[in-house]
């Protein structure tokens, strides 16, 4: 099959092409290339991918219409995995309009895109941040996500909420997938794991928020591709007997689905950070923080509905996941 995969330069999107291609499919890649981290990295991943000749790739913003409607018109894909988007809790506090531009604007583009070339198949990256302030734990996707508590988590429910109207409204099948805390060799330089290896090696301090008193489903990269990759044959599809009189965040009459991909094991910052110092061979100097604005005490993930449809559940453990990551950092940058 044609797919496009965008943010196929970003960290998800990288291990998802290349997976896709070993499976034989034609990829389309689109990514802005934008500098909220290191263009290198991405640049890194993306000239690794451009090797491939089953890989097409446009250096392209989702939310510039015309050229994703040239894009769409000259490839003719069947299924569009939506990678792209601004992400960052914390950067969405101080940088609130990108977040609007790309994971509003740009995902309506995508929408479109889907509506008007019949898109067999749209999937979506939404976020484990969508649960906010909710105190049931694990995470469903059945509970209610009306408490978000950054502008990044509005967003990703927007999009949910977006693509559910489209998919009503013009019959297009929709999977969003709800990541926890996603990580692993080549990943984002802005996420906390990748900045305490970097600290911890160098000798310097690292910010610990709520003096360590937080849970993280933390999920490997090869877990987070494996669960996309087997949903792409799992199409949602209509429900005409669909109960309006007792709805249900997920139950829907269109042909929409959302599936949380986590580990279902969530893990203390304490503990996350000695993993880090063990594989790094060095204590961490810590500096302790009350717990920061937009940011949550625990993540969760249930993950029943995923492996009722797919028979998969994540099971990297952190150990493994963070010796992959610390190895791949120190032959990457000394």
């Amino acid at each position: 099959m044609k797919i496009v995969v965008t943010g196929s330069a970003g960290f998800i999107g990288y291990y998802l092409v290349k997976q896709l291609i070993e499976y034989g499919h034609e990829i389309v890649g689109i990514d802005n290339m934008n500098d909220y981290y290191d263009v290198n990295l991405k640049e890194f991943r993306n000239s690794i991918l451009m090797q491939n000749i089953h890989y097409n790739f446009y250096q392209a913003d989702i939310s510039d219409y015309k050229i994703m409607n040239s894009i769409f018109s000259s490839e003719k894909p069947e299924i569009v995995i939506n990678c792209a988007a601004q992400a960052g809790v914390r950067y969405s506090i101080e940088n609130p309009m990108t977040y609007i531009k790309s994971n509003l604007e740009g995902f309506t583009v995508i929408l479109e895109m889907c509506r008007h070339y019949n898109i067999k198949h749209l999937i979506f990256a939404s976020s484990s941040s969508v649960y906010g302030i909710n105190g049931k734990v694990p995470f469903s996707e059945h509970d209610n996500v009306d408490h978000p508590v950054s502008l990044y988590a509005a967003t990703k429910k927007s999009n949910e909420l977006l693509a559910h109207s489209y998919s009503d409204l013009y019959d297009i099948p929709v999977s969003g997938l709800r990541f926890f805390t996603v990580y692993g060799p080549m990943g984002r330089p802005d996420m906390a794991y990748y900045k305490f290896t970097k600290a911890i090696i160098e000798g310097t301090p690292i910010d610990v928020y709520n003096n360590g008193d937080m849970y993280r489903d933390f999920t490997y990269i090869d877990d987070i591709i494996e669960g996309i990759c087997r949903l792409i044959d799992v199409v949602p599809v209509s429900n005409d007997n669909w109960d309006n009189t007792s709805p249900d965040p997920v139950e829907t009459r269109a042909p929409y689905r959302i599936y949380n991909i986590g580990n279902n094991s969530p893990i203390s910052l304490n503990e996350f950070i000695e993993t880090i110092e063990i594989h790094v061979g060095k204590k961490a100097v810590k500096n302790f923080l009350p717990m920061q604005k937009g940011d949550v005490p625990r993540t969760y993930a249930d993950i029943s509905d995923l492996q009722s449809a797919t028979g998969f559940a994540p099971s990297t453990s952190l150990n493994d996941g963070i010796k992959k990551f610390v190895n791949w950092y120190k032959n990457y940058y000394y």
